[in-house]
């Protein structure tokens, strides 16, 4: 039986001596079509059409010989050695790295990549991996039969980017192609690709000291809910950073969501959950307020969309979210968006009524309604009088299938 399996990393390039001598020694060898077409593969080898990797890794397991595994790129990189080293096969992996698909790809381009952020993008991670694209100024997305290019393309709906398609690299086919998000949709891309998504108007952060994007970024932005800058604005009755402070806290926006704030305002709390690594549309009837969003992305940083109109009729046409925040329009909001089936659904309201209402809202639509009386002081610290006081009702609600 294998107890020990050689991993070898494929990038096109002619084998290193250590591959060629593992594959030379190799009874059975598995990868895709164009792996087992190398010449160096031996002809009484046992060969296995590499698809499912741990259905392969069983057969390996049982094998009474010298087991190798091709795989494109770097195989510890979102790559075949996480499966085989799974405790449940028992195998020891030896592995034998080449030049990732991503490092390949950028390099094409002519970019570095220690800023980007990198996703895998399949069925069941294609919306969040968007997200991602929604959120970041530079992505590198690993797609997949089903979760490709046009995939991407589509479902970023209003989002203008450029996406470099590295089409099977490091084979005679390869093929590199730059076009504008609204153009890729009508092209059909061959497989395996990468997809390099740039765009938006963040800062650069090249020679930063962490790769992809520092966690709440930019450096000189410390703190969560601080009080706007810019021009002045009128908040709503009851709103204030203590609020949008306990809105952000519930919301719990992360990489990979899309966030809906309704009723964006001065666009703190949408520029807030972008730092955090979410992708945000802010939605505001009001101009003025988009206007004073986009300013306070371009103040943090970070990328948001913005949409003009009144809810919940313009909700219609928005993607789906994942977790939503309400600043104004009561009850028909609440179940507009309560229809669309967020994980969670945070608002607010100046009365007890409201507040009543809301919550009955909430639990109609199917969520788990959590309430708070939040009272805050805004002091003077020189002399500590008081400058304003907010009394609001704090509302929440959990979708039921995912409550606790």
């Amino acid at each position: 039986m294998a107890d020990r399996v050689t991993v070898i990393g494929w990038d096109g390039s002619p084998l290193t001596a250590a591959a060629r001598s593992a594959l030379s020694a190799a009874t059975l060898v598995a990868g895709a079509a164009h792996h087992l077409a190398l010449p160096e593969v031996p002809a009484n080898a046992e060969r296995i059409r590499l698809g499912s990797v741990d259905l392969a890794a069983r057969r390996i397991a049982g094998h009474r010989g010298s087991p190798v595994v091709l795989a494109d790129g770097d195989p510890g990189f979102f790559g075949v050695v996480r499966t085989l080293r799974a405790p449940q096969h028992g195998l020891e992996v030896e592995v034998v790295p080449a030049v990732s698909s991503v490092a390949t790809a950028f390099a094409r381009a002519g970019m570095p990549w220690d800023d980007a952020q990198i996703v895998v993008a399949h069925s069941r991670t294609l919306r969040r991996a968007v997200n991602v694209c929604r959120a970041h100024a530079k992505v590198a997305v690993l797609t997949s039969p089903g979760a490709g290019p046009a995939e991407l393309a589509l479902l970023l709906d209003g989002v203008h980017r450029t996406f470099v398609i590295c089409e099977e690299l490091g084979t005679e086919r390869e093929q590199v192609t730059v076009l504008t998000s609204d153009k890729v949709a009508d092209h059909s891309w061959r497989d395996p690709n990468v997809v390099i998504v740039i765009g938006g108007t963040a800062s650069a952060q090249g020679g930063g000291w962490v790769a992809g994007r520092e966690p709440g970024y930019p450096p000189q932005s410390r703190g969560w809910a601080m009080p706007p800058e810019g021009p002045r604005y009128q908040p709503a009755e009851g709103e204030s950073v203590q609020l949008r402070a306990a809105q952000l806290a519930r919301l719990g926006p992360r990489l990979g969501d899309l966030v809906w704030d309704i009723g964006c305002g001065a666009g703190e709390l949408a520029a807030d959950a972008a730092r955090f690594g979410a992708a945000v549309i802010a939605v505001d009837e009001d101009p003025a307020a988009c206007i004073r969003t986009d300013a306070a992305a371009r103040r943090h940083g970070v990328q948001l969309q913005t949409v003009q109109g009144r809810a919940p009729h313009v909700l219609e046409r928005l993607p789906e979210p994942d977790v939503v925040r309400i600043g104004g329009g009561g009850v028909p909001v609440v179940t507009a968006c309560a229809d669309r089936r967020p994980e969670r659904i945070v608002t607010h309201a100046s009365t007890r009524d409201d507040a009543e209402a809301i919550g009955a809202a909430l639990a109609d639509g199917g969520y788990a309604v959590e309430c708070a009386l939040l009272q805050s002081v805004e002091m003077n610290p020189g002399d500590w009088s008081e400058r304003e006081r907010s009394v609001v009702f704090l509302l929440s609600g959990q979708r039921l299938d995912r409550a606790p």
